[in-house]
Parts: C-alpha cells; structure tokens; sequence
C-alpha cells in the first residue's frame, strides 16, 4: 500500500526507534475509503483510543477506530516503557487545588491503569516484554524527604505499594553511587510500549472493531447530532465520537490543541550489554526515574539493552543530536558505559498541561475528548480510555468528575508558553542541582 504524504508524520511509517526495530509482525490496516456509519467513532489509534476500544468492544458497541499514521505511532509508540502509577500531578496537588474529596477520588483509581495494562495482556496474550517494579531515584536530602512524604501521603488514603529505599538498597536497582536512595512502587513496572499499543490493536480485531491505520482527520464537526470527521479519502458519522489526538491534533480542533502544549523527549539504545553486564548494572530488572523537574529514566530492555531516556524541549520540536544530548547524563551514572555503542536514538511528544492533571470533556452533546497526561500516559491514558467508554456506556460518575475540573491555559497564550515554561524548568532544575 502507497504511504501518501502525511500532515504531521512524514510518510506515516514509524520513526527508526529501537522498539520499531523489534517490533511484533503486524499488519498495515486499510486507509478509510468511502462512508462509514458507527456506533462511536475513535480518532487516535494510541493508548487513549485503544483503552476506549476495547473497553466499548468488551460492552458490545460497534467501533471504528481512525488512525492518521501507524497503530501506536506517536507517544504510546515511543515512551520509556515505564508503568509509573499515578497520574503527572501528585495528589497533594489535587488535595490543594481541589480538595480532599477529589484527591481521595484520584487516590481511588491511581492504581488502575497499570491494573488495566497487566489484565489486557493476560487477557488478550500479548507479548510485550511486561515486568514489575518501578524505581524513584533520590539525588539527595530533599528528595528524600519528599519521597517519603509522598510514600506517607498515599498511605494515609490507603495506598500501599511503596516502600523506601537507603543508598545501599538503590543499588539493587541501579549500581551506581549517584543516589542518596529512593522508593520503591511494587506494583509499577515496565514493557515493551509499541508491542502492547500493537497487541492491543490486535485484541480490538479479535473483538470485532475495525482499524484504519494512514487516514489523518482533516475535518470534525462535533456539533452535529451524529459528529462526523473527514479524511483525505472518506468520512465517518458516528452516534459518538471520541478525540484522543493528545499531542498531534495538528489544527483539527484548534480551541482543544490550544489546551497542551507539545514537549518532546528523548530516548536512546545502547548496543546489547550481554545478560551478565546488564544484571550488574541493574540487578532487580526494574525501572528507574529520578524525581528531579527535568529527570532521567532508563531500564534493560529484553535483549539486554541499557534503554536510557531524558531531557524535554518545549514545542515539541527534536534536538539536534540526541545521543550527544543524552549520552553525558549515562556516563554520569554510568561510567563504565564509556565507549559502548548507540545502537538507535528517537525523540516523541507528549502533551503537557499546564496544572499538569489529564484533561478530559466533551464537545457538543456527543464529542468526547481525553489529553494532557504530561509525561503520564502510560497508565493515565489506559485509565482515561476505560473511563471514557464507561461514560458512553452510560456510567458518566467519574467521567463528571473528571470533566468538571478547572483547567488553566499556559500564561502568555500559545506565543510566550515555550518561554515561561523554560523558565519554569530552569528555575526547578536549578533548585535541584542545589539541593534546596
């Protein structure tokens, strides 16, 4: 099939990542030709729009799910395949902004979409690599005393999967002297991310749904009854039409792009470490993130890979040079890395929030939409996806609440929220390196 050009993906095919590289067979879904009629229409064939698919297939509903480039091609493709619980904003920041009705709501569910990962790939038989156990890392004293106020914090609304590290037990996580310590999050853990966006794409097939992979909206008029969208080829009314476009809506809704603001992140592979030297390097095959504002994270892959990711660039635009930008960050942690070979570099976007809670609504009486999971999605966007489908269901009790948060734009409107959020992370990276 002929790959056309494509408004925000190039050719559509997936960028060389090392998950690209290793990725599960799978096939190149039909571009939407012609008229189709649906009971809920999906756009966004990433986490959000594969949880919701599944979720309305499992209750019996007919879906079409659109997809501008491939399955899985954007964040849920690219991430650091790290199931980190909880959503970006902590929740004492739900507690303050809020108030404790709402966080102990959040605290209910945090949990609940590294629960939807692991029953999905159970379920539906997916091989995507999956492990248990995510780190956070501790630079120094205030970290951790804040890791330990966040490990009481989700104690006291009964939250117990975590448990505090010193600096002799980071080290089974991570063998270096970098660490002061850090926490441990039992029921984190982490995969290979496109393989399960890939598997999940195959369990909505088994279900009965239907894929249109190379079809990028160019139109959506959410105010009709039955909410239409439109492609260079073909068109679909839907009784409901659900948007999970997160940060490649690209002009299709410009008052819901407007809402996040695109940053991008960047990965890199070392060459396989071999399975001794990659045990010595992290002995319990966890994942691990510091807890600084602008943080590293890395893991071993399957084939013994050292998987190391980090930085952000408002805007969402890509470094020059991504290995140069990442590789000083490993050595520091890692030294005896030095002269280890780059096998595959890549960088993604991920849609930021300016209070840094998910964002999820509706447009019109039958448009629905998630985003904004800011750094999150692995766990926020099985979680907004299944809620998603519960409201269309017909359950819309967490849906409102969700819905019926406050959001607040970026100071400045779009022109100055690059600035002042490079600013803001100068000022918190700076306060890090100080300690204070």
């Amino acid at each position: 099939m002929d790959m056309p050009a494509h408004p925000y993906a190039g050719s559509g095919a997936y960028p060389p990542s090392y998950y690209a590289a290793t990725a599960n067979p799978a096939p190149l879904r039909p571009r939407l030709e012609g008229r189709v009629e649906t009971d809920v229409c999906i756009v966004g064939g990433g986490y959000s729009g594969l949880s919701a698919t599944i979720s309305l297939l499992e209750r019996e509903h007919k879906v079409t799910l659109i997809e501008g480039a491939r399955i899985g091609w954007g964040a849920s493709g690219r991430n650091g395949g790290q199931i980190v619980n909880g959503l970006n904003a902590g929740l004492h920041v739900f507690r303050k902004r809020f108030g404790d009705d709402t966080a102990r709501f959040v605290a209910g569910l945090v949990n609940e979409g590294g629960d939807i990962i692991r029953d999905r790939v159970a379920r539906y038989d997916i091989a995507c690599d999956l492990k248990q156990g995510n780190v956070f890392a501790a630079f120094n004293a205030r970290h951790m005393r804040e890791l330990s106020e966040k490990r009481d914090l989700w104690a006291s609304y009964g939250l117990d999967n975590f448990q505090m590290l010193d600096r002799a037990q980071i080290r089974d996580h991570a063998a270096t002297d970098a660490y002061a310590g850090g926490m441990i999050d039992h029921r984190g853990g982490h995969m290979h991310p496109l393989n399960l966006a890939l598997g999940e794409a195959a369990a909505v097939e088994t279900l009965g749904g239907t894929i249109h992979e190379m079809s990028p909206v160019i139109f959506a008029d959410t105010h009709r009854d039955r909410p239409l969208i439109r492609t260079a080829d073909g068109e679909v009314e839907a009784r409901t039409l659900i948007l999970c476009g997160n940060a490649y809506l690209k002009g299709v809704l410009p008052n819901l792009e407007s809402r996040v603001m695109p940053v991008s992140t960047q990965i890199m592979a070392t060459e396989p470490l071999g399975a001794d030297r990659a045990k010595a390097l992290m002995p319990a095959d966890t994942c691990v993130e510091d807890v600084r504002y602008i943080l590293d994270y890395y893991r071993i892959s399957a084939d013994n890979r050292l998987l190391f990711g980090g930085g952000s660039v408002y805007g969402g635009t890509d470094p020059k040079d991504i290995k140069a930008k990442l590789l000083g960050a490993m050595l520091r942690l890692f030294p005896d890395l030095k002269g280890t070979k780059i096998d595959h570099a890549w960088s993604g976007n991920f849609a930021l929030s300016f209070l840094r809670v998910p964002q999820m609504g509706r447009i019109g009486d039958n448009t629905y939409f998630a985003q904004g999971y800011s750094g999150h999605g692995v766990v926020g966007s099985h979680l907004f996806g299944h809620i998603l489908a519960e409201a269309i269901h017909g359950d819309l009790t967490r849906f409102d609440t969700f819905a019926g948060m406050p959001w607040l734009p970026f100071p400045g409107g779009r022109t100055f929220r690059v600035p002042y959020s490079v600013l803001g992370a100068w000022w918190y990276a700076t306060r890090d390196r100080l300690g204070v």
